[in-house]
């Protein structure tokens, strides 16, 4: 059956332009991108919405994995006996994304195949996602995998029949991806059609600045499939009908009442000064005005070396930065440090700014607090200049619990986009939880992960959430174990990792050079492993357990510090399955919590960083051991590395974001800051200070930074530890062609000190944490030589004798690799 889609017909009358058009209320109708005028600047500030959302909180469970301690003698297969599993295998709820002979797509084939053909006729090349594989190798890759067999079948054939359908009714995964061309607004020389998938409404209009919010000129219809559609011819002089930048909404008769909702895929939302809830606004600047692409965009590294950071508190001031500011100033400082990618977090609009952008209100929206969606295509374009990636912080995991302008209740009924009762609910983090068995959702969120690759060209993703969608417990109160039992049964979400599966699989498959990283603390098996052979498909796991584990050592005395469990959570990672590591993300620098720096000098941050001044102990001290942390965590932790901006120089205090008193139901009252950005703020002049002892951290983390790029140790195949000594503190490991020392004791530095190596020859120092430009103590001697010696030692076939300062770490290489 085919659907004909009926375009409204309702009689549209010549209006006159925008400017002289009456506005709601009688005001007169305003353009938020009014050229060199104050108010397409000062738009961008307002008063924080009311609904506020509660702000994110990490999930807290451990990560168990299976990788030896050295990579050089990991097994071809795992040895350990499978587990007995007793299968019951979660089905899909009577919503679930199925497609029967006489059901279509929301819209017709003829429409979907136009598409192709279009393509074709262009000259272009028509982009395609690969067929699926067989999804068997992950059998090979790990055998014990095969005692959970039928549930992962059964996963692989979900996401196989999803596939077939997708082809079969949709045309294909690459143009089920490109919803945002069908639905919300679209425009064609004769008009503009805007389309709302909302099936709960019983009448739909779409209202704004261009027809005077008159919720009776601009009726819409709805197809079987529950589509709202209306068709705006252009105006006599043939100007569109909307005006660009002008206000819009739809508004709804729905089971809960007539409702005004901002439009799922809308391309910008702003909140007005003085106003509470956001409008959705018509973006379609003329072709002068849209921001051109100049830079490709750079290939994928072998290393990612990962910049976490956020427009918006990325200024020096106590202020809201922006996209060009960031672009201009802090792109270049990413550069100079030696990162080749930068992560980007709260770029999806998000009416609560303290959630960190983690409660999305608009999904196809950049956040306008920072500026225009030009400017943030600007700001990826110089991105692109320098060499650097640009992956974006992308939230399918859960939204706000807004009405007024986000998804939630958006056609009057709980189970629109989401889950109904408790099971669409995300109790600690106050949010809605997505239905992944809904094949509309499907569309909206493959369609969302595209949108921001194809219109704004980011070179990729971090999934936020992954492990509260892939089980049903959200990773809530679970401390998992490892044990395969927890990741294949009634508890997984079969739905949402088929959802995983088929993102992955369409970026892959149509940018090949995209990367995705998956924030998963569970460590669930195939993770990593390409959907072709039965995995997920992610490029990376965070490796979450190491900055708690990290924490949980601060709190100790440094003589309860174990070596060997420092190296086993470093190392306790899935053979095969790639890792970003991080001694300390966003998470642990906000309020409530203390970052590395923090924990190591406390108040004496304050007073003792100033280098015309005395140290205290407990300045040294933490100096130290934050190059140490974040040297062994990059050393071991992963295949990539992660740092939140300003804890490279251990930006000092917290992240609070402004907010005022909040009054909740028992009566409690959970005090505010005043709206203060005091703290809502990145102060890089400290690290660029060459009198303070920030600046020696700040040198430190670029060293190392350089000494990957170089040596590309992260990525090595040869990882060998050959020593952890609980009484000397002493670590010792090889990672590529280098020999990683590391002294942990607090007193004790050793002379003459033998340590084992794979291969012979002259050695020399290639980053001593100890260098004075370090804001270290300068007790090594950079041009010194060592030389090898041959029999075994810590199961190496050769050593060399070395000094190990206390609290020191020393890197050495071979001195004719370059």
């Amino acid at each position: 059956m085919v659907v004909i889609h009926a375009v409204s017909v309702t009689p549209r009358f010549p209006l006159p332009s925008s400017s002289a058009r009456p506005g709601f209320n009688g005001i007169s109708s305003v353009s938020f991108f009014l050229k060199k005028h104050p108010l397409s600047r000062k738009i961008f500030a307002g008063k924080q919405s009311a609904e506020f959302d509660s702000l994110s909180q990490a999930i807290a469970a451990s990560e168990k994995f299976l990788v030896p301690d050295n990579l050089d003698d990991a097994p071809n297969s795992f040895s350990e006996e499978p587990q007995g599993f007793d299968l019951e295998i979660q089905t899909m709820e009577e919503n679930e994304a199925v497609r029967t002979e006489d059901q279509v797509s929301v819209f017709d084939s003829s429409e979907v195949f136009n598409d192709a053909k279009g393509v074709k006729e262009r000259g272009v090349k028509p982009r395609i996602v690969p067929p699926p594989g067989d999804g068997k190798k992950i059998y090979e890759i790990d055998p014990m995998l095969l005692s959970y067999r039928d549930h992962l079948d059964y996963r692989y054939g979900q996401y196989r029949r999803l596939r077939e359908e997708i082809d079969k009714f949709e045309g294909g995964l690459e143009a089920f991806s490109r919803g945002y061309e069908k639905l919300g607004f679209s425009r064609s020389d004769a008009g503009i059609t805007y389309r709302e998938w909302a099936p709960g409404a019983k009448s739909a209009s779409l209202i704004g600045d261009f027809n005077n919010w008159n919720s009776n000129a601009d009726i819409m219809t709805q197809n079987e499939f529950g589509v709202w559609e209306i068709f705006l011819p252009n105006n006599t002089d043939g100007s569109p009908a909307i005006p660009h930048g002008s206000r819009v909404k739809i508004r709804m008769d729905t089971p809960s009442g007539i409702k005004d909702s901002i439009p799922a895929w809308i391309k910008f939302s702003v909140q007005a000064p003085g106003e509470i809830p956001f409008n959705g606004i018509y973006y379609d600047p003329p072709e002068e005005e849209k921001y051109v692409f100049k830079h490709p965009q750079p290939k994928r590294p072998k290393s990612l070396r990962i910049y976490e950071a956020h427009v918006g508190m990325s200024s020096k001031e106590p202020m809201i930065n922006t996209y060009a500011n960031f672009r201009d100033d802090v792109l270049p400082r990413i550069k100079k440090l030696g990162y080749n990618a930068v992560q980007i977090m709260a770029i999806q609009e998000h009416s609560y700014y303290a959630s960190f952008g983690y409660h999305v209100t608009n999904f196809f929206a950049p956040s306008s607090r920072c500026g225009t969606p030009e400017e943030l295509k600007s700001l990826i374009d110089k991105a692109h200049e320098l060499g650097l990636l640009v992956l974006m912080d992308i939230v399918h995991s859960h939204t706000s619990k807004n009405t007024l302008d986000g998804l939630n209740m958006f056609d009057g009924t709980d189970a629109h986009y989401f889950h109904s009762g408790p099971r669409g609910y995300h109790w600690m983090w106050d949010s809605r939880l997505f239905n992944y068995g809904s094949w509309e959702v499907l569309r909206y969120l493959l369609s969302n992960a595209r949108w921001w690759l194809e219109e704004y060209k980011f070179d990729g993703f971090r999934f936020d959430g992954v492990t509260s969608m892939m089980y049903t417990h959200h990773g809530l109160s679970v401390g998992f174990t490892g044990n395969y039992t927890e990741y294949f049964g009634l508890e997984t979400d079969v739905d949402a990792v088929t959802y995983l599966m088929l993102v992955n699989d369409m970026i892959h498959g149509l940018y090949p050079e995209a990367v995705t990283v998956g924030e998963d603390v569970s460590g669930m098996p195939t993770f990593c492993i390409p959907v072709q052979d039965g995995g997920v498909g992610f490029d990376y796991r965070l490796h979450m357990a190491i900055a708690d584990k990290w924490i949980e050592i601060l709190k100790k005395r440094d003589e309860d510090w174990k070596m060997g469990d420092i190296i086993y959570t470093l190392t306790n990672r899935r053979w095969s399955e790639k890792c970003i590591s991080y001694a300390e993300s966003h998470d642990q620098a906000l309020v409530g919590d203390k970052t590395i720096a923090f924990w190591l000098m406390d108040k004496d941050m304050y007073d003792f960083m100033a280098l015309d001044r005395p140290s205290t102990p407990l300045v040294d001290r933490g100096i130290a051991l934050h190059k140490m942390i974040r040297l062994i965590t990059m050393g071991l932790g992963g295949e990539g590395y992660l740092n939140f901006m300003g804890n490279e120089f251990g930006h000092p205090e917290w992240i609070d974001f402004p907010r005022g008193e909040q009054r909740l139901s028992d009566g409690s009252v959970i005090p505010g800051n005043n709206f203060s950005y005091d703290k809502c703020r990145r102060r890089f002049d400290l690290g660029d200070a060459d009198y303070l002892r920030y600046r020696g951290l700040q040198e430190f983390d670029e060293a190392m930074q350089h000494l990957e790029e170089k040596y590309g140790f992260m990525t090595s195949e040869h990882q060998f530890i050959s020593r952890k000594d609980e009484g000397d503190r002493v670590i010792v490991f090889e990672r590529g062609d280098l020999v990683f020392v590391f002294n942990f004791h607090w007193t004790s530095s050793y002379f003459d000190y033998r340590i084992g190596c794979s291969k012979p020859g002259k050695y020399k120092i290639v980053l001593d944490s100890d260098d004075p430009l370090f804001g270290g103590f300068g007790r090594l001697d950079r041009k010194a030589e060592y030389f090898t010696y041959d029999g075994s030692y810590d199961g190496r076939p050769c050593s060399f004798m070395v000094y190990a300062p206390c609290r020191t770490a020393v890197v050495y290489a071979l001195a004719n690799h370059d």
